[in-house]
């Protein structure tokens, strides 16, 4: 069906209200929250140890917690906190002095830390996103669990030092392929996709940000056991320095990805194309590109590509009636491409999407000397195809007719592969993917505009 659309039938089986179920975030959120409440009770019971090192990490934890970002991708991340948070699960002493906190000491403080952290944000309106949460907790539980029993038989210095260090750096590594892991899961179920390519994604854009907070967590550890708790200060700086490059990255993501889709407009306010036919495009592109298990780069390739595929129209005299190209003479559609991905290429950092774009109009096996088209071009020209013939249309006939016709052309003009997946993108009880999000962040809605907000705000809400 398309996104939204749903039969009468399909409506009264599902019910109103019923809400998209991942299982992976629901055991991860339940876990996370009974090692919490768990880790608090115990350490109620049995006491607070070193009471003024657990209040100044917690601190750092809650504070590194509410300076929280959004990475492209739609990923929270809070370098800091998670920083903090490995250091006081390090920590061995503090100033010479052993410390002597349990594991379930680090987690309450964390737990703890994140959550005053995590008012500020509430209070704003903004909803906690707890698979998120619940991940940079569940790390810090797997590394007090199996660090901290150590301190009670390794001494804080001598000829066993060099084995913890070693432990430390493990320790780390470990963790961030679980997160990894964890994260790649929950973005499988989300999005429909391959966990293999799910788990690649995650570790390519994790890695650089994973490695800065978990040596700068060892660093706030061995530092502790010389300067002190000031060390903290120190060593935070330069974590927050990259923090504010990250930021800085990410908000340039996404003033680009709003110069596209302000320029994919242009066709629609000049009546060129249907008003939202670039947005239905790329929604079914990227749902598409999903089933089809593409990786992110390529899906946010995708995206910008679909959002502009019409864009070769604005250099027609007489507009195409409503905009559909499908209808369109073969060779009046591989000049529409080709002006389109001229276009694009004067931007000068777009040459992979004006590819895409300027190859959407071929057969899938490709009629001439550059082979088939990349697969960022088959999908455009099924979901356009698609959209032109059936647009807003709720009609559960047309859209099988439709789909039926793609079918017949998949001799020659359609992939068929491509067909078959967004058969199954549109056959997903609506619930299970028009929530999805793009790269961008932007939810996969039912025909509404999306949203232009920071994606620190459009992430707010979680699944």
């Amino acid at each position: 069906m398309t996104p939204g659309v749903s039969s009468p039938r399909t409506r009264q089986q599902r019910g109103p209200s019923r809400q998209r179920f991942d299982p992976t975030r629901v055991v991860l959120i339940a876990v996370a929250s009974a090692g919490a409440a768990g880790s608090l009770c115990w350490t109620s019971l049995t006491g607070f140890v070193e009471p003024h090192a657990a209040l100044a990490f917690g601190v750092l934890v809650a504070l590194g917690e509410l300076a929280r970002i959004t990475l492209p991708g739609n990923r929270e991340v809070a370098p800091i906190a998670s920083a903090g948070a490995i250091g006081y699960t390090f920590l061995v002493t503090i100033g010479g002095e052993p410390v002597h906190h349990s594991p379930a000491q680090v987690i309450a403080v964390v737990a703890v830390g994140l959550a005053v952290g995590e008012l500020p944000h509430v209070a704003v309106g903004r909803t906690p996103r707890w698979s998120d949460l619940a991940r940079r907790l569940l790390i810090v539980a797997i590394i007090a669990v199996a660090f901290r029993p150590s301190t009670l038989w390794l001494e804080p210095s001598g000829p066993h030092w060099g084995y913890k260090l070693s432990m430390m750096g493990a320790l780390v590594m470990l963790v961030w392929l679980v997160d990894s892991a964890i994260a790649a899961a929950i973005r499988a179920e989300r999005l429909r996709t391959r966990f293999t390519v799910a788990y690649r994604d995650e570790v390519r854009a994790l890695l650089p940000i994973g490695l800065a907070v978990g040596a700068s967590g060892i660093l706030i550890a061995l530092a502790s056991s010389v300067m002190g708790l000031v060390a903290l200060l120190v060593f935070t700086a330069p974590l927050l320095v990259t923090q504010v490059a990250f930021r800085r990255f990410a908000e340039i993501r996404l003033t680009y990805l709003q110069t596209v889709r302000a320029l994919s407009r242009v066709t629609e306010v000049g009546g060129y194309v249907e008003t939202g036919h670039s947005r239905r495009v790329s929604r079914l592109a990227q749902a598409v590109g999903c089933e089809l298990a593409m990786r992110e780069s390529d899906l946010l390739e995708l995206e910008y590509a679909a959002l502009m595929h019409d864009i070769g129209q604005l250099s027609l005299r007489d507009p195409i009636p409503s905009g559909a190209t499908v209808l369109a003479p073969p060779r009046e559609q591989r000049r529409i491409a080709e002006l389109g991905s001229a276009v694009i290429r004067e931007t000068g950092v777009l040459d992979s999407v004006a590819d895409l774009v300027r190859r959407q109009c071929e057969p899938y096996m490709g009629d001439g000397d550059d082979g088939p088209p990349p697969l960022g071009s088959r999908i455009i020209k099924v979901a356009n195809a698609f959209d032109d013939l059936v647009g807003e249309s709720k009609d559960r006939d047309r859209i099988e007719a439709v789909l039926q016709r793609l079918r017949m052309d998949t001799d020659r003009e359609y992939d068929p592969a491509v067909v078959e997946a967004l058969a199954s993108v549109l056959n997903r009880p609506a619930p299970r993917w028009s929530g999805v999000r793009l790269l961008s962040g932007t939810p996969l809605g039912s025909g509404g505009s999306p949203s232009m907000a920071e994606p620190a705000q459009e992430g707010a809400r979680d699944g």
